[in-house]
């Protein structure tokens, strides 16, 4: 996994910048009630996002990552993975994620952010002009195959997704980059073992073939999951990637009509 139930998105609250959070479920179009947590930008921008998290699912740290992006103007939407296969078991420590994360499918998966983006184009979700998706982990390689899903997304980001590779039956970003739509963020350690520097080198050259717009950026010495409060050491990298997802935001939102 990448974050611990302690871990927390290493960035400051800002006071007022949301208006409310809440969590929710929804019915999506093969009868799963999938489990939400909203939050609405008190400022609204224009953007909204869907938050895709590691492999444990919707828990804290994806919580109040929804209420920093709402608090940065962007209205934003977390789901949960497992409604089909854990109902409403809370996601805590206690929770063994694996049995379930084996049962989800591509399928399912796209399923789920189809029915979080309904959620985030209605009047509740605020009715963003711009949606975004963005995940972690398994959620980051999910978050960039989002771009072939038709979704008229303004863009995806990923957090250290493995973009080569078997998993499961999601498909690697690097082979369907000929498939995606719209740019692409690609945020990685530059120490992590797991996706080493051929991987990122391989999904770059794949999207440059595709002629997709993209960044793929790596930091130096962080390693896997740097993005957390608790890695202070890489407290540097995880502010450059704050503010370059915000630029990214910004720089695709369509301006208001």
């Amino acid at each position: 996994m990448c974050y611990s139930s302690t871990s927390r998105p290493p960035i400051a609250p800002i006071a007022g910048g949301a208006l409310g959070s809440r969590s929710l479920t929804v019915d999506t179009e093969d009868g799963n009630r999938l489990q939400l947590f909203a939050a609405r930008a008190a400022e609204p921008s224009g953007a909204g996002i869907v938050i895709l998290p590691d492999v444990r699912g919707l828990h804290p740290f994806f919580e109040e990552l929804t209420l920093r992006f709402a608090e940065a103007g962007i209205d934003a939407v977390a789901l949960d993975y497992f409604g089909r296969t854990a109902a409403d078991e809370p996601r805590d420590d206690t929770f063994e994620y694996m049995p379930h994360v084996s049962q989800t499918s591509f399928r399912t998966l796209s399923t789920d952010v189809r029915a979080a983006t309904a959620y985030l184009r209605g009047d509740e979700g605020g009715a963003p002009r711009s949606i975004f998706t963005v995940g972690f982990c398994y959620g980051g390689r999910v978050a960039f195959d989002t771009a072939t899903l038709g979704l008229g997304l303004a863009g995806v980001i990923g957090f250290y997704g493995n973009p080569i590779g078997a998993r499961l039956d999601i498909p690697a970003p690097a082979e369907v980059a000929a498939e995606m739509e719209c740019p692409v963020l690609g945020l990685f350690g530059g120490a992590d073992q797991g996706i080493p520097a051929e991987a990122r080198a391989a999904f770059d050259d794949a999207l440059v073939q595709a002629g997709i717009e993209h960044t793929i950026v790596a930091y130096p010495d962080a390693p896997h999951s740097f993005f957390d409060r608790h890695q202070s050491e890489y407290a540097a990298a995880s502010a450059d990637a704050w503010s370059r997802i915000l630029s990214f935001i910004r720089a695709h939102t369509a301006p208001a009509a």
